[in-house]
């Protein structure tokens, strides 16, 4: 958001926290993208604020998400007890509360834990019944989109051909009935995984889609897929490929805000290059480079 929109969304969350009896002195912003999240205090609230150009659907949906996680025993950051789960609409913006986690080190997480906390996720999902995209159909609207030069209309013609000739493939490999489908976050890359004294646990839920476990693990570092069981190394190569094409069309995009997108629209298509040549890196592997990746 740009420092105006910025300032109306800190004040839309405080304000619908402090309506709903939270004492609320100060809101201080943790990150800022597409949307926002601040930190209410004394409180102790996450706020996550959305302009009116995203769906309000999103946040509902990322909401349902938690709730449902929220009655297993699922390693995700949790609701705010102390009000109804659900979204809240204040001056054209949408508001969802949260708990709020003090970060506690090492910030990086061991790939052992960071599997383990992944495996909990997974089987978390495996008790719920949700309805959640495909990424078949996610393939599909990307395609759409990369085809769509208003869209996009920085993209050169020819890394447009390449994105498109890219999903064309990908779509292949996707609809063949050979890739398992399970309820996956969607981008559990470090920075929506949080280190806290009560263990590792997942944010950003709104991502949550179908497809193979595969397609989670190259959003993590890959030492990750070390350490959980039953990988398909080739799949892993293929969902690397697609993660890289999804992220690489975001940044293009005509309405993307992310400060630092010319960084990742280069790195994008250098990183999905290498990838179809068996040299690409997971997310986490260069997220060390750069930490504005949220909200893909």
């Amino acid at each position: 958001m740009d420092p105006s929109e910025a300032r109306r969304a800190a004040g839309a969350g405080r304000s619908t926290a402090s309506a709903l009896g939270l004492q609320v002195d100060d809101a201080v912003v943790i990150h800022n993208t597409g949307r926002i999240a601040l930190r209410l205090v004394p409180c102790d609230v996450l706020a996550r604020v959305q302009p009116a150009s995203m769906p309000e659907s999103w946040a509902q949906f990322e909401v349902e998400v938690a709730r449902r996680l929220g009655e297993t025993d699922s390693p995700v950051g949790a609701l705010e007890p102390r009000v109804e789960p659900r979204v809240y609409v204040r001056d054209d913006f949408a508001v969802t509360l949260w708990t709020y986690y003090e970060p506690v080190p090492p910030s990086d997480i061991a790939p052992a834990d960071y599997a383990h906390a992944l495996i909990r996720l997974h089987a978390g999902y495996r008790q719920i019944d949700l309805e959640a995209p495909d990424l078949t159909g996610r393939i599909a609207r990307c395609a759409e989109e990369v085809g769509d030069r208003e869209l996009s209309p920085e993209l050169a013609d020819a890394d447009r051909e390449f994105l498109g000739d890219t999903l064309s493939d990908l779509r292949a490999t996707f609809s063949s009935g050979d890739t398992s489908e399970h309820l996956l976050h969607g981008e559990p890359h470090p920075g929506n995984l949080l280190s806290t004294r009560i263990g590792p646990l997942f944010v950003d839920l709104g991502g949550c889609c179908r497809g193979p476990v595969e397609f989670d693990l190259v959003h993590a570092p890959e030492q990750v897929a070390e350490h959980y069981p039953g990988i398909n190394q080739d799949l892993i190569h293929q969902c690397r490929i697609l993660m890289w094409v999804f992220l690489t069309n975001c940044r293009w995009g005509r309405d993307d805000q992310l400060p630092n997108r010319d960084y990742w629209r280069v790195e994008g298509l250098n990183q999905l290059r290498a990838a179809l040549e068996g040299r690409g890196n997971n997310l986490a592997d260069v997220y060390e480079v750069d930490h504005g990746i949220d909200d893909q």
